[in-house]
């Protein structure tokens, strides 16, 4: 996979991670008092200062990672924010039953969306990104003009490649 199709599956993939988080953190920044009610319920420490910082991370990461802005930053921020928020708000050991399984599944759903957002970290974000448009609007090539080339040079091409002068064989003629 090179190439154009290599970079659409890159831009598909940054869509689809940040379709994961952005929908929730547009619901969370519409109701903060809301989401810091539910922390304070979790027993958080200081649930309006977390709240706060989760609804930035949660709606501004994803944009960032849409856009391929910082992949390194981006990445390892949100990855640190699902596990974070995972142990948090998803501590599966704390239920029985059906509530534990649900539990582990959204746990265990916030660590893979981590590990995505690692790869992200790692890999960078293509070619079709902001990174990918500064770095090839930098690396385009500057072409010098062309160097007029001396008569004397015209001529030694003109009679084409010089030979090595003829070696004697070393086999005798039949």
């Amino acid at each position: 996979m090179f190439g154009r199709s290599q970079d659409g599956i890159l831009l598909a993939s940054r869509l689809l991670l940040a379709a994961a988080l952005l929908p929730t953190g547009i619901a969370r920044a519409l109701n903060v008092s809301g989401f810091a009610l539910a922390l304070a319920g979790a027993g958080m420490p200081s649930p309006n200062a977390v709240a706060t910082a989760a609804v930035v991370v949660q709606v501004f990461g994803p944009l960032a990672l849409i856009l391929g802005v910082l992949p390194r930053i981006t990445g390892f921020a949100l990855a640190g924010f699902a596990v974070a928020m995972a142990v948090l708000l998803h501590g599966f050991w704390a239920y029985s039953g059906a509530a534990a399984m649900t539990e582990r599944t959204l746990f265990l759903a916030d660590l893979g969306l981590a590990g995505g957002f690692l790869i992200y970290a790692l890999t960078g974000p293509g070619a079709w990104s902001w990174q990918g448009w500064r770095q090839s609007s930098r690396e385009a090539p500057v072409r010098a003009p062309a160097r007029p080339q001396s008569a004397n040079a015209n001529a030694k091409s003109a009679k084409g490649p010089k030979r090595s002068p003829a070696r004697p064989s070393s086999r005798a003629a039949a």
